[in-house]
């Protein structure tokens, strides 16, 4: 029998290189440790610095993680359409979050979550097409709950660099725009 505090999530987030992917990650795994929480965060990318493939894998627990590198992810997040072959790990019943603006197609036929968020669209209602990944981020927070979006706020200033410190309000407006998205499923109990 689990106990009902335990958490373990290992979340896979892919994308081109330039998208916030490896940000992400950072921030997922800086709040969990602001929350005692225990968490790793193993980023792959290619060469190019813009526009190449990156993916990193971050592992949440509540108790000690054995391995940085998950087998079978809780949760797959697409951040472009090129690189949704990387779902075909999720586990059975995982959640799969796309960006919807860059994916056409929606994988069907798997026993998964699958929330399509229209990001590009939404970060540009929220003032600019760079905050994406926050718009993506607020609506996994919203749905999956491993840190707080409190947390992810507050450690934000410690993850992004200096040169990108002016981004923060807006990156808080994209993660509060990705929240409010994500409650339409909440209200139809799709999750």
């Amino acid at each position: 029998m689990k106990d009902k505090d335990y958490l373990y999530e290992e979340i896979l987030i892919a994308g081109l290189g330039g998208q916030g992917v490896m940000l992400m990650g950072q921030i997922l795994a800086y709040a969990a440790m602001e929350e005692g929480k225990n968490c790793t965060w193993y980023p792959s990318y290619g060469p190019e610095m813009r526009g190449g493939f990156a993916y990193c894998r971050t592992i949440i627990s509540t108790r000690e993680i054995g391995s940085p590198v998950g087998i079978e992810p809780d949760t797959v997040i697409i951040m472009h359409g090129n690189f949704l072959d990387m779902a075909d790990g999720l586990r059975e019943g995982g959640r799969l979050f796309l960006n919807s603006s860059l994916c056409e197609e929606i994988p069907q036929g798997k026993d998964w979550q699958v929330f399509p968020i229209p990001a590009n669209e939404l970060a540009e209602e929220v003032g600019s097409p760079f905050v994406a990944n926050f718009v993506v981020l607020g609506s996994y927070l919203e749905i999956v709950h491993p840190v707080s979006p409190q947390t992810v706020i507050k450690v934000m200033p410690k993850v992004i660099p200096a040169r990108r410190q002016d981004m923060i309000p807006l990156n808080e407006k994209a993660l509060q725009k990705g929240r409010e998205y994500a409650q339409r499923w909440k209200e139809v109990g799709n999750s």
